[in-house]
């Protein structure tokens, strides 16, 4: 009874190892395919080249849903807690009230690497022109600097364009130690 089921179990393995389908020609298409991006997705190309964000396809309800959320995801899931809080609050507050052209500004700002956003949204750095130009970026920054202006004393600040490098030492009190406050 048990080689019955040994040698039912050994002719599937067989089947499945010697009938595999065929490994697709491109591994990107799979990986593609793995993880859930296809041609039906709120970034599609018409124009033939292979840069996701040449056009975003609103025309119903469903893929507007689909990109939303992934852009609000991508903005409140950076690894960055300050950024994570301050796009995503962003996000959450403005997306449905964006047009396409603000959504293409959002992703580009979504696409910059975390420190030196950072850097520019906070003052500690100028942004390059084509990233202080972008309405969505303005308006983050714009956002961040007014809640630093109310919300915390100048002389705890750094000055502008200066990193914000203190915070984990500021207990001691020395020479070098800062006057006030956390950064």
């Amino acid at each position: 009874m048990a080689s019955m089921y040994v040698r039912r179990f050994v002719t599937n393995v067989h089947r499945v190892l010697n009938h595999s389908p065929p490994v697709p020609t491109n591994p990107l298409l799979s990986l593609r395919s793995l993880f859930g991006y296809s041609s039906s997705s709120p970034f599609t190309s018409h124009s033939g080249s292979d840069d996701p964000h040449s056009h975003i396809d609103l025309s119903n309800e469903e893929n507007k849903r689909r990109l939303f959320n992934r852009l609000l995801y991508r903005s409140k899931q950076r690894g960055f807690l300050e950024l994570d809080l301050v796009l995503g609050k962003w996000v959450e507050e403005n997306i449905h009230s964006l047009d396409e052209n603000r959504i293409q500004a959002l992703i580009h700002v979504l696409d910059l690497e975390n420190p030196d956003l950072w850097k520019w949204i906070s003052g500690q750095e100028q942004p390059p022109e084509s990233v202080n130009t972008n309405p969505v970026f303005a308006a983050v920054q714009e956002k961040v600097m007014k809640n630093l202006d109310s919300h915390s004393a100048p002389e705890t600040r750094a000055t502008p364009g200066q990193p914000w490098v203190r915070g984990w030492d500021d207990i001691k009190k020395g020479r070098d130690g800062p006057v006030t406050g956390n950064q």
